[in-house]
C-alpha cells in the first residue's frame, strides 16, 4: 500500500476530498502548491518549470489534479491558460518523478471525458475512438494525457481517470444548480437530450484509491457512474430529490449567448460514457445510480 502520496490540486473539489480521506486512513499526504510552502506542502511553478521534490523524501504514489477551471467563457487568454495549466504541469511533474530513486509506483494523472467529444447517443468505453482533435476539449485532453509520457518512459504505471461531471454539494456543477432548483426555477438545458456522464464525489475519490492498489490498471479509465442520464432526466431527478418543480427550460441560444464556445463544448455536448474498465477490475461504486446519489449528497452537510 502506498504510504506517502504527493497530490497536486489538493485544494480543489476532488483534491480536497481525496487529501482528507487519505489522511483519515493513515496516509501521509504532501500537497503541491503555488504559494509559499507550509507544513506538508511543496511549492512548484509549472509556468517556469520550477519543482524540487527532494524535501518530500520517498514518494509512493502521485495524484495530479491541478488545472485551470473550464467552467467560464472561453476567451483566447483563458483557453491558453486551460491548455498550458494541464500540459506544462503534467510534463514537469512527470519528468520530476521519473528522476526519483526510488520512483513512485503509480501516477494517477487526471483527464476528462471531453476527450470523446460530442457523440450523441453512442455508448463510449475506453476502447472507443477519441473525438475530433479540432474540438478544443478533445485536443486539450489528448495533450494532457500525452504529457505524462516522461513518467511512463521511466517505468511508472500511469493511470488517467477520465472524469465525468463530479457531483458534490461542496462545489462544481451541482453546487451551482442547487440555489436555482431549490427555488423551483430549474429546468432542462437546451433540448435536454444531451447525455450527462456523472460521478459522485465519493466515487471520484474511490476511483483514485482503486488505481493505487490495482496493478492491472494503466492508461485511460472512465471515471463515471454506470448510469449516465440525459440532461432532461437529470433535471427531473434533481427536482424530485429536492421536492421542487422544474418548469423552466433554458434555450440553447441563451446558453450560447451567455457562455459562448464553452456552452457548446460542455453544457450542450453529449457524451454517454460507461466505466467499462472500473467494472472489469471489480470497483464497487458507492453511488452507482443518480437518484440514490442525489439523496446521499443532499443529506450531507455543505
Amino acid at each position: 500500500m502506498p504510504q506517502h502520496v504527493l497530490v497536486s490540486g489538493a485544494s480543489g473539489l476532488i483534491g480536497s476530498a481525496l487529501a482528507h480521506q487519505l489522511r483519515s486512513s493513515g496516509y501521509r499526504v504532501t500537497a503541491l502548491v503555488r504559494h509559499r510552502a507550509g507544513e506538508q506542502e511543496i511549492t512548484w511553478d509549472p509556468s517556469v518549470g520550477r519543482l524540487d521534490l527532494a524535501p518530500a523524501g520517498r514518494i509512493d504514489a502521485v495524484v495530479h489534479l491541478a488545472g485551470e477551471n473550464i467552467a467560464a467563457r472561453w476567451t483566447a487568454s483563458r483557453m491558453a491558460r486551460i491548455r498550458n495549466s494541464r500540459t506544462e504541469g503534467t510534463r514537469l511533474l512527470s519528468t520530476a518523478i521519473g528522476r526519483l530513486d526510488p520512483k513512485p509506483r503509480v501516477l494517477v494523472s487526471a483527464s476528462a471525458i471531453g476527450i470523446y467529444g460530442n457523440r450523441g447517443d453512442e455508448n463510449l468505453t475506453e476502447t472507443s475512438p477519441l473525438g475530433d482533435p479540432r474540438n478544443f476539449l478533445v485536443s486539450i485532453a489528448r495533450e494532457w494525457e500525452a504529457a505524462a509520457e516522461p513518467a511512463r518512459a521511466q517505468g511508472i504505471r500511469v493511470v488517467h481517470p477520465r472524469f465525468g461531471i463530479v457531483l458534490s454539494t461542496a462545489g462544481g456543477a451541482l453546487k451551482k444548480m442547487l440555489p436555482v432548483f431549490r427555488l423551483g426555477l430549474g429546468g432542462r438545458l437546451g433540448t435536454g437530450a444531451q447525455w450527462m456522464s456523472w460521478i459522485a464525489i465519493d466515487d471520484a475519490v474511490g476511483v483514485i484509491v482503486h488505481a493505487f492498489h490495482d496493478n492491472t490498471l494503466g492508461g485511460p479509465v472512465n471515471a463515471t457512474a454506470p448510469e449516465p442520464v440525459t440532461n432532461a432526466e437529470f433535471t427531473r431527478r434533481l427536482g424530485e430529490a429536492l421536492g421542487r418543480p422544474t418548469p423552466f427550460p433554458v434555450p440553447a441560444a441563451a446558453l450560447r449567448l451567455a457562455f459562448g464556445k464553452m456552452a457548446e463544448g460542455t453544457i450542450l455536448a453529449s457524451a454517454r460514457v460507461l466505466p467499462s474498465r472500473l467494472q472489469q477490475t471489480g470497483y464497487r461504486f458507492v453511488d452507482p445510480e443518480l437518484s440514490g446519489a442525489l439523496r446521499h449528497l443532499l443529506a450531507q452537510p455543505n
